[in-house]
């Protein structure tokens, strides 16, 4: 699958990595030509601006995949804090393509090109091939290849079928329907390995570390299905309460009707009661099993 909503942001210079590392809430010093990092970048308020998948294409240049509608947006802000630093950001969206592939067919098209896990990067000619979280033991990937290069020789998916991998996923993607709504655990970015708490500090870090270590998270994303259409940025209510519960973060349509979608909420909320899309008494969400467990909430 073409993906279309995907953009890729280039940054390259001999201060690069150290850049990056400054910025975004993964270490990228040590970042090898063989792994890839799940990325995000904080608001001086700890809320996401975006969310990355970055890989070195170069001694000096990293790739950053993330929403193509925050794209521009997050190179602008992002450069303004390049100063001094030998680092250049440029949209290489049109020099290089991303493409979804999921399933047999394409792990056998891959073949020993197809990278060994989730988060590990393997060169394929003109390309490159990301290993993402499996799905319901479904393998999936994205192709980052050059422009010019010809599409994977491999039957064409569904768009909502790879969104609804996406969103089964649990992996978040901030678009710009939620740019700043989010600090990185509520939903879930340092439980598939978003964050680094060790590595030093970016924007947004002091609060993202005392959301992690003082007992203030009251808020987490989780996996649901309702039987209306759902958009990101779309708020949830609940059964008993006037006021906004939650927030849709990504949604896939079914196969037959509905939707799956990831949804920050209240960890109250889902104590007793129902959760509703857009009102109270709106369409009401199922609860589904994350893929992964989350951690007990710290001590207050």
């Amino acid at each position: 699958m073409r993906l279309l909503d995907w953009g890729v942001l280039r940054a390259r210079g001999a201060d690069t990595m150290g850049f990056l590392n400054g910025q975004l809430t993964q270490e990228f010093t040590g970042l090898s030509f063989g792994s890839a990092r799940l990325a995000g970048y904080c608001s001086a308020k700890g809320r996401l601006l975006a969310t990355f998948v970055g890989w070195r294409a170069a001694d000096e240049e990293v790739l950053l995949a993330c929403s193509a509608d925050l794209l521009a947006a997050t190179q602008k802000r992002l450069s303004m804090y390049v100063l001094r630093a030998k680092c250049r950001l440029d949209d290489a969206s049109n020099e290089i393509r991303m493409y979804g592939l999921a399933g047999d067919a394409a792990r056998q098209w891959l073949g020993s090109d197809a990278p060994p896990a989730a988060w590990t990067v393997a060169r394929r000619a003109q390309a490159w091939v990301i290993g993402l979280p499996r799905v319901d033991s479904i393998d999936r990937y994205l192709l980052a290849t050059a422009s010019q290069a010809s599409p994977p020789e491999l039957p064409v998916m569904d768009i909502e079928a790879w969104r609804r991998l996406e969103v089964r996923s649990a992996v978040p993607r901030i678009t710009s329907h939620t740019v700043e709504q989010f600090v990185p655990q509520m939903v879930n970015l340092e439980v598939v390995g978003g964050v680094n708490f060790q590595k030093g500090c970016y924007p947004g870090q002091e609060i993202v570390a005392r959301s992690q270590y003082r007992g203030t998270l009251k808020r987490r994303m989780f996996l649901f299905e309702c039987d209306s259409a759902a958009q990101p940025g779309q708020e949830l209510f609940h059964s008993a309460e006037g006021q906004p519960a939650g927030m849709v973060v990504n949604a896939a349509s079914n196969l037959r009707s509905g939707v799956t979608l990831l949804a920050e909420v209240k960890l109250a909320a889902l104590e007793s009661g129902t959760l509703h899309l857009s009102r109270v008494g709106g369409p009401s969400l199922r609860p589904l099993s994350l893929p992964y467990s989350l951690p007990e909430p710290a001590a207050s």
